[in-house]
């Protein structure tokens, strides 16, 4: 966590920790140490999502079809309390909402995602949202604007709809062992150069690496 100024922390999405764990990880950062985190997986993913054998005590099978897709079930509205009470122990700047390639862009999901936002409380930090799959860009701009979202994008893939606050997230051109070339990495800086503030996570299993690759290549820009 020393290598870094900002770590973004997975564990909540699978199963969150216990606050004391939490508050223990924020004792051992610096000063200025910044924690984004993603939210619980109940929130956005179905119960037949392969992401839930990750958990260590089984969805319940009350559950079942009630998780997910932000509904507005108990299970939900719970699992997202969880999620804002991780925020706060760990002092965290964003939450990601990250949905999963099967949560696409029809009316049911748009409406069930603004009916969820509109009721719940916001976190104190900023709300992000990465969607998968095909969104029409047009549909993106309102969501993000209406709903005070920023728009989380691999950028190797396609490019953000807000590029005031850039909050990327590269999980591997050819997939998550991918290593990412100097060529791809170049590529990345110059699309950072002179945004406010940007976010850059590398998601893929050989992340270190190319952090500490590409925070080599900012500073030899001086970035």
């Amino acid at each position: 966590m020393r290598r870094f100024p900002v770590v973004e922390v997975q564990q909540t999405f699978y199963e969150p920790p216990a606050d004391a764990v939490l508050a223990r990880w924020r004792t051992q950062v610096p000063e200025g140490f910044e924690f984004t985190i993603k939210a619980w997986q109940v929130v956005t993913h179905e119960s037949n999502s392969p992401t839930y054998r990750r958990m260590k005590r089984p969805l319940p099978d009350t559950a079942r079809g009630r998780v997910g897709g932000f509904r507005t079930t108990p299970e939900v509205l719970d699992g997202w309390q969880r999620t804002l009470d991780c925020a706060r122990v760990l002092q965290a700047t964003a939450v990601l909402l990250q949905c999963p390639k099967s949560f696409g862009p029809t009316d049911e999901n748009v409406g069930r995602l603004r009916r969820f936002l509109s009721q719940v409380e916001r976190p104190a930090g900023r709300l992000l949202w990465e969607p998968r799959g095909a969104w029409p860009t047009q549909l993106l701009r309102e969501l993000c604007t209406e709903l005070d979202l920023v728009h989380v994008v691999d950028p190797m893939q396609g490019e953000t709809v807000t590029p005031e606050q850039t909050y990327y997230r590269l999980h591997g051109t050819t997939g998550w062992r991918h290593v990412h070339t100097d060529d791809e990495l170049r590529r990345l800086r110059d699309m950072v150069e002179g945004r406010p503030s940007p976010y850059v996570m590398f998601n893929n299993i050989p992340r270190v690496g190319d952090a500490e690759r590409f925070l080599a290549l900012l500073s030899d820009r001086g970035a």
